[in-house]
């Protein structure tokens, strides 16, 4: 079974948010629970993260929003040694989040340092927390292959996005991925697009 560590983003995922879902219905899934999740806090984030880990003997990551930051954090990490592969599924950018929400967010520079495990972006076309350029840019910095689903919004309830059958589409060509993968040869082919279904 392979083992699944949920990583939502600012505000947490509420029940009906895809995130939630996957964690009931996927086997080997779990969310990261964190203690604050309106005024985050990178250390307190990665603490979390950090033990969730080490309860595992390596563990993919399926991230939203915030949560990709947390995973893009690991790049310099020893922890990152636990990850097996990452799920980045609309990536913030930080500035911008910063931005729109009014309590203060503690997540120090943005991450653009390149991924030490294999990694794919899934992006939208009209996402209000990154345009397709830093998206673009982010893809590009940390290595990772990339798939846009059109105008998706965020990939959030908001856009329509609560059970989203598709993302385990994204997340099997992941595992499968990975495996192919020795870690020497990680990033060869950084921003390479891919073919998957639309979104429903």
């Amino acid at each position: 079974m392979v083992q699944t560590l949920i990583i939502p983003g600012l505000n947490g995922s509420p029940d009906d948010h895809w995130q939630r879902i996957w964690a009931r219905e996927y086997p080997g899934s779990r969310v990261v629970e964190q203690r604050d999740w309106s005024c985050p806090v990178l250390e307190e984030w990665q603490a979390r993260l950090d033990k969730a880990l080490s309860e595992t003997d390596g563990a993919f990551l399926v991230a939203h929003s915030l949560g990709c930051l947390l995973a893009a954090s690991y790049a310099g990490r020893a922890e990152a040694g636990l990850i097996r592969g990452a799920l980045l599924v609309a990536p913030c950018s930080l500035e911008t989040t910063v931005g729109l929400h009014p309590c203060m967010i503690d997540f120090g520079a943005e991450p653009l340092d390149r991924l030490p495990f294999p990694s794919l972006v899934v992006g939208s076309l009209n996402d209000p927390y990154m345009s397709v350029r830093k998206l673009e840019r982010h893809v590009k910095a940390w290595g990772s292959e990339l798939a846009t689903i059109g105008f998706a919004g965020h990939i959030n309830i908001m856009s329509g996005f609560g059970h989203w059958p598709e993302g385990y589409v994204f997340f099997e060509h992941l595992v499968r991925r990975s495996a192919r993968i020795r870690p020497w040869q990680h990033g060869s082919a950084p921003g390479a697009a891919a073919a998957f279904p639309a979104a429903s």
